[in-house]
């Protein structure tokens, strides 16, 4: 009886395995990038012209010839009186429609330029994603434009770094989600262009969310979290290994955590900022306690805004600002922060 209660185990086991494999390979493009929404299109529902924003259509080519879509977002003119626009930083980002009214909101509150690129497979952009993908360079570029401070693509800041009428020191990368584990690869890969990175609501890595998305695949699966073998993790084509990547970086970082995330646990955030803390004495910690995957910024209200805007200030300060204490310091609210720990 025993022999054949144990073996009724093995063949469960073995069964789980299997369906695991299977899943993995055949889905799991499909749960790592949703290049369409729950309830969207992958047309874009609204465009900046809509929200009376000042924009360019930019189209990119990457190395094995696909095409980028992505908007450059200016700030008006009279947003800043006589400062120019090539003094303010920018922003890349991706999944570009939906984000427009927080780049609305972001522009009126940080002062600076946005440029959003749609990954291959989002929006206009032809092609599919993957990792392997998402990383490649661009092949061509179009005309310059202004900038400092990005949402993030290899190929936009490739772009980004070879335009005239910014100042290209102010670039700065913004990543929510798999724009965090791009943003945080693409940041240690260009220590000399980019200025410093924020984090949203980003997990450990793809591995360590699989047992998040299936649960039972917690026992075979994992990077930072597993509580088994992790016999599957060969499986995965985009790993997206943030965990690693992060302590590696040497740029000031921000992680802005929304606690009631219903779908990255805040814990990987924490793990996050502990591993790059370690190494990385120019990092901060911020919780929104309301703040859910995709509305942290709305949730944060006035506070989510002046913390970005006290980091942006004090680690990519303008270069018009001769107040020498200013520059590459946290404010003493930041400096007491990180000493906690918080």
């Amino acid at each position: 009886m025993m022999v054949s209660y144990v073996s009724a185990l093995l063949y469960v086991a073995g069964g789980i395995v299997v369906v695991g494999m299977a899943l993995l390979v055949a889905f799991q493009e499909k749960l790592v990038y949703v290049p369409v929404l729950p309830g969207f299109t992958k047309s874009y529902p609204i465009t900046p012209e809509r929200l009376r924003l000042l924009y360019e259509d930019v189209w990119l080519t990457s190395s094995d010839g696909v095409r980028l879509h992505a908007w450059f977002i200016k700030l008006l003119p009279d947003c800043r009186g006589t400062i120019s626009r090539e003094l303010s930083p920018s922003l890349l980002t991706t999944d570009i429609a939906h984000r427009l009214e927080m780049v609305r909101i972001m522009l009126q509150r940080l002062q600076c330029n946005v440029f959003m690129l749609s990954y291959r497979g989002y929006g206009a952009s032809d092609g599919f994603p993957s990792q392997h993908g998402i990383t490649r360079t661009p092949r061509c570029l179009p005309s310059s434009h202004f900038v400092s401070l990005v949402f993030l693509s290899f190929a936009a800041l490739d772009h980004l770094v070879q335009s005239k009428d910014i100042d290209t020191s102010r670039i700065v990368v913004f990543g929510r989600s798999l724009g965090g584990a791009v943003g945080a690869v693409l940041t240690k890969n260009n220590p000399d262009k980019v200025a410093a990175l924020m984090l949203e609501n980003t997990f450990t890595s793809i591995l360590d969310m699989a047992g998040v998305l299936l649960p039972f695949l917690k026992w075979f699966i994992g990077k930072s979290s597993s509580k088994g073998p992790r016999i599957l993790n060969f499986l995965v084509r985009s790993p997206w290994n943030t965990i690693d990547i992060i302590s590696e970086i040497k740029q000031p970082i921000i992680f802005l955590s929304g606690l009631q995330d219903e779908m990255v646990p805040p814990s990987h955030m924490e793990m996050l900022y502990a591993k790059a803390a370690a190494h990385n004495r120019q990092c901060l910690f911020v919780e929104f306690p309301t703040g859910m995957h995709m509305d942290t910024w709305l949730a944060g209200g006035d506070y989510y805004w002046r913390t970005i805007k006290e980091f942006l200030e004090k680690t990519v300060p303008d270069k018009k600002d001769t107040d020498s204490s200013r520059r590459g310091k946290f404010s003493q609210r930041q400096s007491d922060l990180l000493g906690s720990g918080v």
